[in-house]
């Protein structure tokens, strides 16, 4: 039987981590509002959106096993989310060069009977010291369109992280050890790990 997921986003590369371990994924994203709330602290904003995806997606009518998620970086508890121009995202890669962020995703899993399990997983990312040259350069490049905090860490901008401190897969949208073991705690389908990668 083929272990199936209802994926409540359209990031691609959350499909792609999903089902390189062997789940077969229907992407059903949710239209919610997602503007920071005043005063809200990134984890607890990734884990609010993160649920009411995965809740809007139930109520949509979707049955079975639901996933949503929703990242983002953070440097001194300031939250940068998806860049809207070059000129943000050179900004943001201005603000990261040479220091420590953090990537945070919360992800919720709703049961086919709509019991819900909500979580962070937080990343530490160190950044090089990036020249003006590098940022104008991967700005150009257009890698950053669509990242949070971005960059795509899976790209082009792992030339730019000296060190990794968590999940690496958190960085690139979806912490899929630990979706994967509580999906496993909540006796949800199993991925079977594919034999001939």
């Amino acid at each position: 039987m083929t272990a199936h997921l209802i994926l409540a986003s359209a990031s691609p590369r959350r499909r792609e981590l999903l089902e390189r371990i062997g789940y077969l994924v229907d992407v059903a994203p949710s239209d919610i509002e997602e503007s920071v709330a005043p005063g809200e602290a990134p984890d607890d904003y990734v884990l609010r959106l993160a649920t009411q995806k995965a809740l809007a997606c139930a109520d949509a009518g979707r049955l079975g096993w639901i996933i949503a998620a929703d990242t983002t970086v953070a440097v001194d508890a300031h939250i940068l989310g998806k860049p809207a121009s070059p000129d943000e995202a050179a900004e943001m890669l201005r603000v990261m060069s040479g220091r420590q962020h953090f990537v945070h995703t919360g992800y919720c899993i709703a049961k086919p009977n709509r019991e819900l399990l909500a979580r962070v997983v937080t990343t530490a990312v160190l950044f090089a010291e990036l020249s003006p040259q590098d940022i104008a350069d991967y700005v150009a490049c257009g890698e950053w369109d669509g990242k949070a905090g971005g960059y795509a860490v899976q790209g082009i901008a792992a030339a730019f992280v000296r060190e990794v401190r968590g999940s690496i897969t958190n960085v690139i949208g979806l912490p899929l050890a630990e979706v994967r073991l509580a999906l496993l705690d909540l006796g949800g389908p199993r991925a079977t790990l594919p034999l001939n990668p």
